[in-house]
């Protein structure tokens, strides 16, 4: 199925079904990430496995207010202005934060850490907003496979029996650069 509508997308994914979606530079795959049957659904249409963790999209920085509280006043400006300050056609930072009690343990995978990334993506941010807070997002393609660039390239690796969301990816050329926000560390240069 494929909408144009934000709010029928947001819905979709508060009844716990997976999306597909344009994010800043790939189309993702996204689910309401406390919802663990639809995270496994994503795992096992990426051939995935949990181990590896996924990101979270936030639409606003409120979002994820409470996961940059035990962080260094200088580290938290540095992380804000990596989403605020951004321009479009520059890269998306996914910044690897500590994780509190209300993040899923099937979000980090093996890691202490959880990966977020709020982004300026006008319609990720607008799906953000119309479902109320973060939602999975991890690059539509099974394990070893490009990332879908397209509606198409998506539809060709999961067929008609997932949702996807009309839109068109933002300006970026690359997905997001990761950062470990307590070491500095690039781990996804």
């Amino acid at each position: 199925m494929i909408t144009s509508s934000i709010a029928e997308a947001a819905q979709l994914l508060k009844q716990g079904q997976v999306l597909a979606y344009p994010t800043e530079a790939v189309w993702g795959l996204g689910c309401d990430p406390f919802n663990q049957h639809a995270f496994q659904e994503i795992l096992e249409l990426k051939q995935r496995p949990i181990e590896k963790g996924v990101i979270l999209l936030a639409g606003q920085l409120e979002h994820v207010e409470h996961l940059l509280q035990t962080l260094t006043p200088e580290i938290r400006k540095q992380v804000i202005a990596s989403w605020s300050d951004r321009e479009p056609t520059e890269r998306a930072t996914t910044w690897l934060l500590p994780a509190d009690q209300h993040i899923p343990t099937w979000i980090k995978g093996q890691h202490p850490l959880v990966a977020v990334r709020v982004t300026t993506h006008p319609l990720c941010v607008d799906l953000c907003n119309a479902f109320g807070g973060f939602i999975v997002s991890t690059s539509a393609n099974p394990a070893g496979l490009n990332p879908a660039h397209n509606l198409q390239a998506a539809q060709s690796y999961f067929g008609s029996s997932l949702h996807y969301l009309e839109g068109h990816l933002g300006l970026s050329q690359e997905p997001s650069r990761i950062l470990n926000a307590l070491t500095g560390e690039i781990i996804r240069a």
